[in-house]
């Protein structure tokens, strides 16, 4: 299958949201390493793992990380995980929704998370209004990148997103909403209300959530 293209840019948001006094950090789909990168400006005493199923992408790594790995985060299993990183800190920015199975893997990782452990997440959202508005009239193509992208395998709200962490047995502890600058939604929100009252639901929090482009969490087992 073909992945989404490297990035370059590292994610401002999952960034602020890491602790600085984690000891050993991995990240799961670390691209070209930027995010290790401005980590280590911050912490360069922690030990930074690079994760990727592109070995080209490791590569890149490399550069910015203590170590590198390629393979399939979902053919592993816990002994693997718990013998392998020792981690008190997992990132995944942009890496749940491509997942086969999301729900097991995070449960496999509250069983050998330490207490003190934390996991960072940055998940597209489903809801947004853009996708709305191209489900309405059939319009639903995925793309080379964005809330389509081509490789996108699960699909998450902030109502399920929330309900898969604490299945795995994790507790939010805090999170930010990444919105993109784009009036056009404005003129969705009336229809957004009304079919939210519609359903039953709630019609504030629907416009609310429906202007989200991407959430952002950090989750500790509970």
């Amino acid at each position: 299958m073909q992945q989404t293209p490297v990035n370059q840019i590292h994610n401002q948001d999952v960034l602020n949201l890491m602790p600085l006094d984690r000891k050993r950090v991995v990240e799961i789909g670390c691209s070209s390493g930027v995010l290790a990168r401005e980590y280590k400006k911050r912490n360069p005493q922690a030990h930074y793992v690079g994760v990727d199923i592109v070995p080209e992408y490791t590569e890149m790594a490399a550069a910015h990380c203590d170590e590198v790995l390629s393979f399939d985060i979902e053919a592993m299993d816990k002994d693997f995980l718990r013998d392998r990183f020792h981690a008190d800190c997992w990132v995944f920015a942009d890496v749940l929704e491509h997942l086969r199975d999301p729900w097991q893997l995070l449960a496999n990782l509250r069983e050998i998370m330490p207490a003190d452990g934390c996991l960072l997440a940055c998940v597209p959202n489903v809801q947004h209004w853009s996708i709305q508005a191209r489900l309405s009239c059939g319009d639903f193509r995925y793309e080379p990148a964005g809330l389509l992208d081509r490789t996108h395998l699960r699909w998450f709200t902030r109502v399920t997103l929330l309900e898969m962490f604490q299945r795995a047995g994790f507790g939010i502890v805090t999170g930010v909403t990444r919105m993109l600058n784009n009036p056009n939604g404005a003129q969705f929100a009336p229809y957004i209300r009304a079919m939210a009252q519609a359903a039953g639901g709630d019609p504030e929090q629907a416009v609310q959530d429906a202007n989200v482009f991407q959430f952002v969490v950090k989750v500790i087992p509970v």
